[in-house]
């Protein structure tokens, strides 16, 4: 097993990625927000996964994704994650933290950081989640040129990064607005167009005619976002390619946390059936793999003077 990951880890992420994306059916992704949370996905079998800058900065900051988390915290974070695991990530790069400049610093750092991917997205700074209020979009020239900077860093780079245009347009402007930008991204040398914040199954199906060219994506946002929930097999027979779920471990681990707490509050400790026994835990996080290779390496005279 040792040598199998060494060897899947000498494959370019982004290779992984766009051989995934060339496969059948539609791909679920859930999202990460730290190095276990991606490790957990991995183990449980998904093909890749994501980063959600909502969970990082909710789990880092303690904020909410409202502009307040930095380009330096995000591929900082990024670089933990993607050193923690051996199937693709794609990194949320939120608005690319400033212009078509700012763009290029961007993908070039998430490139050194390890993603498979990066989402980029049009929205005005300060960004925020594009299922709440307020959203708005920067003009389409600089929306397409953004997209044309972030193509030009990845040819700069040697790196076949996958570039995912993500548009907010759809409750910034309109639905057709977003379908227009989509077009264009697509045009402009995106890989995967995104538009966020469907409100209907009618405008999935409308998105996924166009660009038809490159795959699209899927937000499937928990807990009562704007876009109806479908499950792989439905998100494929729409037209979607890759489906993503960025709420889900961080929402679970919210109400796991707050149910411990109150547990220990009252005396005692989490019930045996919500807690992992140490011995699941230490495996999870990798203690075995560790005394393992500790073996490897043990000499006569460790712990002598």
């Amino acid at each position: 097993q040792h040598s199998a990951k060494m060897a899947k880890s000498r494959e370019q992420p982004a290779t992984v990625l766009r051989r995934i994306m060339s496969s059948p059916g539609c791909h679920q992704g859930p999202a990460c927000f730290d190095a276990l949370s991606a490790k957990l996905i991995e183990s449980a079998g998904f093909s890749y996964c994501i980063t959600s800058g909502f969970s990082i900065s909710a789990t880092r900051l303690g904020l909410p994704d409202a502009g307040f988390i930095s380009y330096g915290e995000i591929v900082d974070q990024g670089r933990l994650i993607t050193q923690s695991v051996n199937i693709p990530v794609i990194g949320d790069g939120d608005n690319g933290y400033g212009n078509a400049m700012n763009v290029k610093r961007t993908v070039k750092g998430f490139i050194a950081a390890g993603f498979a991917g990066i989402i980029l997205e049009d929205q005005v700074a300060p960004k925020a989640c594009g299922h709440t209020r307020g959203r708005k979009v920067v003009s389409r020239e600089e929306a397409v040129m953004k997209i044309k900077a972030a193509v030009d860093a990845r040819t700069e780079s040697g790196s076949d990064i996958v570039i995912v245009a993500r548009s907010d347009a759809r409750q910034g402007v309109s639905l057709e607005e977003a379908l227009w930008r989509s077009n264009a991204y697509a045009e402009a040398g995106a890989d995967v167009v995104f538009i966020d914040a469907l409100g209907s199954v009618e405008e999935m199906k409308a998105f996924c005619q166009v660009a038809p060219d490159v795959p699209h994506l899927a937000n499937m946002l928990e807990g009562g976002g704007k876009t109806p929930i479908l499950n792989a097999q439905e998100l494929d027979q729409v037209g979607y390619k890759l489906a993503v779920y960025p709420l889900s471990l961080m929402g679970v681990s919210i109400r796991a946390m707050q149910g411990a707490l109150t547990a220990i509050k009252v005396g005692g400790i989490p019930p045996p059936e919500s807690l992992p026994s140490f011995e699941e835990i230490k495996e999870i996080v990798g203690f075995n793999d560790y005394y393992k290779e500790e073996e490897r390496y043990a000499t006569t005279t460790d712990h002598q003077l």
